[in-house]
């Protein structure tokens, strides 16, 4: 039996377009005589659909989107995820659900019974569990339908109390299918081929998964939809951050696999490759479902606007990705140098707006009220609010998108300005550690130099005060990150921190600057989520409390 795999890039909501992919890949796989095409979790919707799942028209439109996909399937079967209603008059109002379609007809409905609600999981708030469990007999071959979470029960202490594979199991399946909407983070590929592999090997059995791929703002899906053979191995792996399709004859599966370097879609990604691509198609996609098609950005000659403007030019092309230099009284020339060295690299359109005359300007203003007081940070705030306003006036005025280029390091320790450099339509770097930062501008030079080395080699500095450093506010960035990240990511606490060897002082004042700060960290724009555990919707920490404060 031949069954295709359709990985597409949905739109939440764009029912008409989401509907015309899945058509072409249904009229593509009956030209190749192909049994049964596969398609992903809530698929004709786009995921995560979140609230929209509230209105009765946009559950209308998932059902008629189904019966006018279905028609379609006249001589292949196709199995599609959906939001379906429940009918039990019990518990939610809808299910997330597999539809089976053969002859032109829903033949069968199988709902998604492990629901994920942690980090940027929210399923249980819309969606009611799965209770039952039937296999589909296609032609003799029996399948076992499963929905993404379906297959994470796993580990000594799993998250739930019921594995829908043992209750599949006992109906004999001779393979297991899962459709998915797995987010990416940059160790998530690894983590879920594991999962799998953990699948095949225990239920002995082949493994079909066909995962989303495409962003819908901050949730990036990076794809990687595969066979698996009953071993565990990985037989077919779709493309990573692309569109993709792939027919597999699960009779070939239970043949031994011989590895084939030529077939390029069994890549081997390292952490930052798989950011640097994340984040391209997470400004692409960003820009392209929103009907935008330029953007814009402060360039200091600072390693963070490089970085981000270099991954802007990329998803954009560089006529589409506009720089504007922005130098006050305390920019140093070699920063204006930097920043015009890198604009020339890419052949990119830019501006060179002094703010000096406007910083003067409210100097002037303020005068009266700040008589006696010395210089200070309030100084340094008008600065980037000042560039903002001129960045955002531009904007308003031709249709640019703003884009964001504070890194993790910085939001996590508020060291930024609130309605100035935190401003912006899209957070390019705002998941991304200083030190990682620094790994990306090298991984963007590998073939040539863009970004001018001297950007990346001289010491960090907002330039807002005469001779200042990132280094007089914080800590070294090495240690800095390793804290944040143990503290962020690993949820690990003070003691803990204390015990692998970090300063007890250092500790305290980075986890009290981390928890004052969530109040800027809720005003910033979405985030590009590349780790397990970005700043956001995956985040959810009271500002109003004295915990590490």
């Amino acid at each position: 039996m031949k069954i295709a795999l359709a990985q597409i890039n949905y739109h939440i909501g764009h029912f008409e377009n989401n509907i015309k992919k899945i058509k072409e890949a249904i009229h593509k796989a009956k030209l190749a005589n192909t049994r049964l095409i596969i398609f992903s979790e809530l698929a004709i919707s786009g995921y995560p659909p979140r609230d929209f799942l509230e209105f009765n028209d946009f559950i209308e439109k998932c059902y008629s989107g189904i019966d006018d996909i279905a028609k379609e399937c006249d001589d292949i079967a196709a199995i599609i995820g959906s939001p379906t209603i429940n009918t039990n008059n019990k518990g939610k109002r809808l299910y997330n659900s597999a539809i089976f379609i053969e002859n032109g007809k829903i033949q069968s409905i199988h709902n998604k019974t492990l629901l994920p609600n942690y980090d940027i999981f929210d399923e249980y708030r819309y969606f009611e569990p799965n209770n039952t469990f039937k296999i589909v007999d296609l032609d003799g071959t029996k399948l076992a339908i499963t929905i993404c979470e379906d297959l994470w029960y796993t580990g000594e202490h799993p998250l739930y109390t019921i594995s829908p594979m043992d209750e599949l199991s006992g109906q004999s399946p001779d393979i297991i299918i899962n459709i998915a909407a797995s987010p990416f983070h940059y160790s998530q590929a690894n983590e879920r081929k594991e999962v799998l592999a953990h699948n095949a090997k225990q239920y002995k059995l082949p493994l079909l998964y066909v995962n989303h791929v495409g962003a819908q703002t901050e949730l990036l899906f990076d794809g990687g939809s595969m066979a698996m053979n009953a071993q565990g191995e990985v037989y077919e792996e779709l493309k990573y951050f692309e569109e993709d399709f792939k027919i597999i004859d699960i009779d070939e599966m239970s043949k031994p696999i011989t590895p084939n370097p030529k077939n390029s879609s069994l890549q081997s990604y390292n952490k930052i490759e798989l950011i640097h691509d994340a984040l391209i198609m997470g400004i692409k996609n960003y820009f392209e479902k929103l009907s935008f098609n330029q953007a814009i950005l402060g360039l200091s000659g600072g390693i963070d606007s490089a970085v981000a403007f270099a991954l802007a030019v990329k998803a954009l092309g560089s006529k589409n990705v506009k720089a504007v230099l922005l130098p006050s009284q305390f920019s140093s020339d070699h920063s204006v140098n930097d920043a015009l060295e890198l604009v020339r690299n890419t052949g990119s359109p830019y501006e060179v707006i002094s703010i000096e005359e406007a910083f003067k300007s409210i100097e002037h203003t303020m005068d009266p009220y700040f008589t006696g007081l010395k210089f200070d940070v309030t100084e340094e705030n008008i600065q980037a609010r000042l560039r903002a306003i001129i960045l955002m006036a531009l904007s308003n005025k031709f249709g640019y998108i703003l884009l964001n280029t504070s890194n993790k390091s910085e939001a996590a320790v508020g060291y930024g300005t609130l309605y100035g450099d935190m401003c912006g339509g899209l957070s390019v770097l705002g998941d991304v550690y200083k030190t990682e930062v620094f790994q990306l501008a090298h991984y963007i030079n590998k073939d040539k130099v863009i970004i001018p080395v001297n950007t990346i080699q001289k010491p960090p500095s907002a330039e807002l005060r005469p001779n200042q450093k990132d280094s007089d506010s914080l800590p070294d960035y090495e240690t800095l990150d390793t804290i944040l990240y143990q503290y962020i990511e690993q949820r690990k606490g003070p003691s803990e921190l204390i015990n692998m060897g970090f300063e007890k002082e250092v500790v305290e004042r980075i986890l009290k600057l981390v928890n004052t700060n969530e109040y800027k960290r809720h005003q910033t724009p979405p985030i590009l989520r590349v780790s397990k555990k970005a700043f956001g919707m995956g985040r959810r920490i009271p500002i109003v409390a004295r915990y590490l404060s």
